[in-house]
């Protein structure tokens, strides 16, 4: 018991030194360049200029976090978890932007203490609604990063809590529109509205111009900030929208969601979440302090954001297990009153 006790915590201490491993592997092009096969320590040193002892020992680090393999002549190559990272959409770019995150939390507990402006508050700035546009550029940045992530966050909990018989689903927040997509196709009777920023539309327009979805779905650019949300949905989603909030703009969108919907109308939340009495690893600590970091958000649990739905005015809640924490988890709730 006393050498797993202290296996799991060499783990947590040397897990900085881990992930910076990662990051050297992605950023530098190694695990994608291992797709063509094996390479010596050599030859990616001589690519990279970094002398071929050095690389070696990045390439054997990467082999002893069973990213890589090890071949007999020396030579390394990619290991199933390796190539996995390559096959997960915008997995690699995480692992990039995760760079702003490690800055800040460089001092934690200047971060505990909101000590000076963080990186990801300057990468997230739609989050404060500050007066004025948002930049293009910034919000392209943000809907990339996003769209890239979400795929795995639709498949997830649409499994979780499938859309069945809804006429007209409002994804807010939606971004370029890649859960709305996974909704309609999944869901060939149903129509779509998309409402986010207007700087994040051009994305949105791109990605539901494909035969099938461009006739079924409806664009308004507005922020839910400003005013309240658009009628005529059955369903509303918000995924991975109150996380990036503090309690007072949660209450306000879930209110204005209760308002927009029909009696009967469904709520549908996703996002990571905290576990509540039972601290589970994804979200007690790692979407914990990076919504810090962001400087407006929080993690809740399903039981906390489960009552503040039902203080909005919502019932008939269901908190399904998550498939993955780390990807997401996710409630439903009704409006009262007959069936829409």
């Amino acid at each position: 018991m006393a050498r797993r006790d202290g296996e799991g915590i060499f783990d947590l201490l040397q897990g900085f030194v881990a992930s910076q491993v990662l990051t050297a592997l992605v950023d530098t092009g190694i695990l994608r360049a291992l797709l063509d096969g094996p390479r010596s320590a050599e030859a990616l040193g001589f690519r990279h200029d970094v002398p071929a002892d050095r690389m070696d020992q990045l390439l054997r680090a990467g082999a002893a976090l069973g990213l890589l393999k090890r071949r007999r002549d020396g030579a390394y190559a990619l290991a199933r978890k390796g190539a996995a990272i390559l096959g997960v959409p915008g997995l690699e770019n995480m692992i990039r932007h995760n760079a702003e995150f490690y800055a800040d939390m460089a001092d934690p507990m200047a971060l505990l203490r909101g000590q000076g402006e963080t990186r990801l508050a300057r990468f997230w700035p739609y989050v404060f609604g500050a007066e004025g546009e948002v930049a293009p550029e910034v919000a392209d940045r943000y809907s990339t990063l996003m769209a890239e992530s979400q795929v795995l966050v639709a498949r997830d909990t649409l499994n979780m809590l499938p859309i069945k018989g809804a006429r007209t689903v409002m994804d807010v927040g939606g971004g370029s529109g890649v859960f709305l997509s996974e909704v309609l196709r999944r869901n060939k009777a149903a129509r779509g509205i998309l409402f986010d920023l207007p700087e994040v539309m051009p994305q949105a327009r791109g990605r539901l111009s494909e035969p099938g979805l461009t006739e079924r779905v409806a664009l308004q650019g507005g922020s839910f900030r400003d005013g309240p949300l658009p009628r005529g949905a059955d369903t509303i989603c918000l995924i991975r929208v109150l996380y990036d909030h503090a309690d007072d703009t949660v209450e306000d969108l879930l209110g204005k969601a209760f308002a927009a919907l029909p009696p009967g109308g469904r709520l549908i939340v996703s996002e990571p979440m905290s576990g509540g009495d039972a601290p589970e690893r994804a979200g007690d600590v790692y979407f914990a302090f990076y919504t810090m970091a962001m400087g407006t958000g929080r993690v809740r649990s399903q039981a906390r954001i489960a009552a503040m739905c039902r203080a909005a005015g919502f019932g008939d809640v269901v908190t399904p297990k998550p498939i993955r924490p780390f990807i997401t988890s996710a409630l439903a709730c009704r409006k009262s009153g007959e069936e829409s």
